[in-house]
């Protein structure tokens, strides 16, 4: 009997139907040769610090650092969970083969070895490797098993993580818990929560904060003029003296405007690239106002109903070799309605009749490892809510969108002059709105708000040597702070390790060395929420004092830097590609956690971080209850 295991019991059903084992036992399915089984995510966790020994149950900090000798797993305590172990163990015991049927990534990976481990299995085992999950992906990766030891490096990149965690989350946590945290009403201190990457995405938000806090707005002058009613601005830039600004235009007024050039030039906007999670992220907070947790859960939602591929990944390509199921793929998409409409058919129809196009930004093997981007399977979706829906017609649309031509404009771009003083306007026109068609009105892709220059903006017809009169303006302004983290750019800036990229292939270059993983940044944003290190307003992250204390107290650069997290993040992806070694891995993290808490136990000061007003009401209802 071979042993099938998957992740969810709504997965198992899905595969248990295809390979025919249909006869219903608790907590299994059976036939055909086959138990299809499951977990409910991760059964089993690493060991915590009481498990190795006695000594580590209290917190103290002469049992710092905790390092123990050898990690290892235990079974999550909940009962429901013990049932559904206890039903795999029977099953893996007695099997002559086992198939696991996790989801296809290094977390998936990691929830069914450690399952397989807990319950002793000694039989070969196969694993299925699949990016969506229709009927047909499920009976191709069936046919296309593979041996478990192909992904061993994948495994150890998921124990490395799951372990340097452990090491650096567990030891700093009870440190600076123990070391700083206060005393109140009675109850135990406060604990500090620091975590790999989630103390970087804290010191991202409260760094901008600061920024924002101790900017001091300035003063500037901006010097206008209003030719053929079309406002043409100084090239010179911004005045920081209004004397100087006034001088300008005294030296202006009442002289006559002079246009000295104008150029006109063709030029191409190509389509924005497929979606990976984080610009789906992205996009739905801006979009929708959906939180990063939110859009994976929808995403999850659609892709469980086998209406999008495989959600939990990096990259904007697509291989080779899906190229010939697309057009597939698109007459699905032109059958959809939602609502009586077919939102999609009058799109996809001038794609038909027609090999669609092959571009090299959109298919390139070379560019694709694990998973290929997000996109459409093909399947009809029925009774979707509207969030679902919302999330599916952005990943339906952008996945039309690649197929269609490059947007076309012409730029005009006119100078002026007016006694020596030059001026500039720039026009936009589209000629063919080629996959901007696809957006109709929406125009926004995944970048941020379009900057001014780049609207859609005719000018009138001027001509080199042409003057008249004007009406010229001197504007005073004020200097701007830097923005808010709202959702959208803050995963953007875990993406890049805190640096602001606005170029694209810039971007995909630096996501090697991005703090956390798409999949889990969601869950990381989430965590400084209920740890009340930070909370919404309006759009806007906004750092709590007690956020911004934490982030203060700490000096060590490795606990609170985006660049020396990435580089771990780095690491743990050379580790899946065999290129890192991760027995190196943890122990360097080892001498690093030993080396931070030597460094916060000789801080001879008497800091103590203080407790968010919320978090003082919290306590207070806890005191009274108790």
């Amino acid at each position: 009997m071979v042993v099938c295991i998957a992740e969810k019991p709504s997965v198992a059903k899905d595969i248990a139907r295809i390979i025919g084992a249909t006869a219903s036992h608790e907590g299994y399915m059976e036939g055909n040769g086959y138990q299809v089984t499951w977990t409910f995510g991760h059964l089993c966790e690493l060991k915590m610090p009481e498990d190795y020994t006695p000594m580590w149950r209290a917190w103290s900090l002469t049992s710092l650092p905790m390092i123990p000798q050898r990690f290892g797993i235990r079974l999550k305590d909940d009962q429901g969970i013990k049932k559904q172990f206890g039903i795999i163990e029977r099953l893996m015991q007695s099997a002559d083969g086992i198939i696991n049927c996790g989801d296809a990534g290094q977390e998936g990976e990691l929830i069914q070895r450690w399952v397989m481990q807990k319950a002793g299995a000694k039989c070969p085992v196969r694993r299925l490797w699949i990016s969506s999950m229709t009927d047909e992906a499920i009976r191709e990766g069936f046919a296309t098993l593979k041996d478990q030891g192909e992904y061993q490096s994948l495994y150890m990149a998921g124990l490395s993580r799951a372990v340097g965690d452990w090491l650096l989350g567990i030891n700093c946590t009870r440190l600076y818990t123990i070391k700083y945290g206060q005393s109140t009403y009675g109850q135990n201190r406060q604990v500090l929560s620091i975590g790999r990457v989630q103390t970087p995405t804290l010191a991202l938000i409260v760094n901008r904060q600061k920024e924002i806090d101790n900017f001091k707005p300035e003063p500037y002058w901006v010097l206008a003029t209003v030719y053929r009613d079309t406002t043409f601005t100084a090239t010179k830039g911004r005045f920081t003296s209004k004397e100087e600004g006034e001088q300008a235009f005294k030296t202006i007024e009442g002289k006559p405007f002079t246009v000295t050039s104008v150029e006109k030039k063709n030029g191409r906007e190509t389509p924005p690239s497929l979606y990976d999670l984080t610009s789906l992220q992205v996009d739905c907070n801006k979009k929708f106002g959906f939180s990063a947790e939110m859009t994976l859960n929808i995403i999850q939602q659609l892709y469980e109903q086998k209406l999008t591929t495989y959600p939990r990944v990096d990259t904007t390509f697509l291989p080779d070799d899906v190229y010939a199921k697309c057009p597939q793929t698109m007459n699905g998409l032109f059958q959809v309605k939602h609502a009586g409409q077919a939102p999609y058919a009058e799109l996809v129809r001038p794609l038909g009749g027609k090999p669609l196009p092959k571009s090299k930004k959109v298919f390139d093997s070379s560019k694709v490892t694990d998973h290929h981007a997000i996109i459409p399977t093909g399947m009809i979706p029925t009774a979707l809510t509207d969030l679902q829906r919302k999330v599916y017609d952005l990943v339906a649309r952008r996945f039309i969108a690649v197929f269609y031509p490059d947007c076309k404009y012409a730029q005009t771009t006119v100078l002026g002059e007016v006694d020596a003083i030059e001026f500039k306007v720039t026009g936009r026109t589209i000629l063919d709105a080629g996959w901007r068609a696809v957006y109709a009105k929406d125009t926004q892709t995944d970048d941020d708000e379009k900057k001014p220059e780049e609207e859609e903006r005719t000018l009138p017809a001027f001509e080199k040597g042409e003057s008249g009169p004007h009406t010229p303006t001197l504007t005073e302004k004020m200097t701007t702070p830097p923005k808010y983290y709202t959702e959208a750019t803050l995963l953007r800036a875990m993406e890049t390790a805190g640096k602001l990229v606005e170029d694209e292939e810039l971007r995909r270059v630096m996501k090697e060395n991005g703090i956390g993983r798409p999949s889990t940044r969601a869950a990381i944003i989430e965590t400084l929420f209920k740890r009340r290190y930070i909370r919404k307003e309006r759009k806007n992250l906004v750092a709590t004092p007690t956020g911004i204390e934490l982030i203060d107290l700490i000096h060590e650069d490795l606990l609170k830097s985006c660049e020396l997290t990435g580089i771990w993040e780095k690491k743990l992806r050379d580790i899946e590609a065999k290129k890192y070694d991760a027995q190196q891995f943890i122990n360097e993290l080892k001498q690093q956690v030993t080396d931070i808490v030597n460094e916060v136990m000789s801080d001879p000061s008497n800091r103590h971080v203080a407790i968010t007003p919320e978090e003082e009401q919290k306590k207070k209802k806890s005191a009274k209850k108790q």
